[in-house]
C-alpha cells in the first residue's frame, strides 16, 4: 500500500539587520574564474611554479601579493604585476554575474552600499561592466589601501566612507582571504559559495543570491535599515 508523500519542508531561512552591506566582487558579484585561472596559469608555466598551489593562495589576493610570494628572486615584481594586470583587463570572455546579484544590488541603496575588491579600480570598472552590474559610487579598490586582504583595511575604509559601525555591517564575500578580513574588522559575513571553509557564529553561506531577499527603511537621519533574508 503506497501513502501519501510528507509535503516538503520549507527551506531554513535567516534574516540579517544592517546598516550598510559590503561585497566582495570576483567569485562574490562577479564570476571570472575563467580569466583568472588563465593568467595564473600563464605565470606559473612560464616560471616553472606549481599552477594549483598559486591558485590555491591567490584567490581573494592581490596580485602583487601573490607575484612577490612566488615570483623568482631577482625578478621585476612592479613590471611583471603591471603586465599579470594589462593580461587581465584585456580579457573579459566569460565573465559574467553570479545568479541574482543584479537584482539584490539594484534593490539596494547606492549610499548604503560599498565595493572592497583586491582588483585595482580599472579592472573593477572592466569586471563590473563586462558582468552587466552597476558599480557601487563608493568602492575601495587595491589603489585605496596599504595592506590588502586579509587584513581588514579595506572593509574597515569602507564602512568609515558609509558612515556605519562594523557592527552593523554585513559583508558578502568568498575567498579566505576576504572572510578573513572581514571577520578581522568585526563584521557579519555572508559566504558566497562552497570556498569558504567551515562556518562560524555570525557568519551565514548562500549558493548565489537568487533566494536573497532584500528590503530598505529610510530613517529619520536619513541613513537606512536594511533587511536581508538569505
Amino acid at each position: 500500500m503506497s501513502h501519501p508523500a510528507e509535503p516538503a519542508l520549507p527551506a531554513e531561512t535567516s534574516t540579517l539587520t544592517a546598516r550598510a552591506i559590503l561585497f566582495d566582487m570576483d567569485g562574490t558579484l562577479v564570476d571570472s574564474t575563467a580569466i583568472v585561472e588563465q593568467v595564473w596559469s600563464e605565470f606559473a608555466d612560464r616560471y616553472g611554479l606549481d599552477f594549483d598551489e598559486i591558485l590555491r593562495t591567490s584567490h581573494g589576493v592581490q596580485a602583487g601579493d601573490t607575484v612577490r610570494r612566488y615570483a623568482p628572486a631577482g625578478a621585476d615584481f612592479e613590471a611583471l604585476t603591471a603586465e599579470l594586470g594589462e593580461m587581465e583587463r584585456s580579457r573579459t570572455d566569460g565573465v559574467i554575474a553570479l545568479p541574482g546579484a543584479a537584482a539584490v544590488l539594484a534593490a539596494l541603496p547606492d549610499e548604503a552600499i560599498a565595493l572592497v575588491t583586491s582588483a585595482d579600480s580599472i579592472l573593477a570598472g572592466i569586471r563590473m561592466e563586462a558582468a552587466g552590474l552597476a558599480m557601487p559610487s563608493t568602492a575601495v579598490t587595491a589603489e585605496s589601501v596599504t595592506r590588502g586582504k586579509p587584513h581588514p583595511e579595506g572593509y574597515l575604509k569602507a564602512a568609515a566612507l558609509l558612515g556605519a559601525d562594523p557592527a552593523d555591517v554585513v559583508v558578502f564575500e568568498d575567498a579566505p582571504a576576504g572572510i578573513a578580513a572581514a571577520r578581522a574588522a568585526g563584521m557579519r559575513t555572508v559566504v558566497v559559495g562552497k570556498a569558504g571553509g567551515e562556518l562560524e557564529p555570525g557568519m551565514w553561506r548562500i549558493p548565489d543570491y537568487t533566494a536573497v531577499t532584500v528590503t530598505a527603511v529610510k530613517d529619520d537621519d536619513g541613513g537606512h535599515l536594511l533587511t536581508l533574508t538569505l
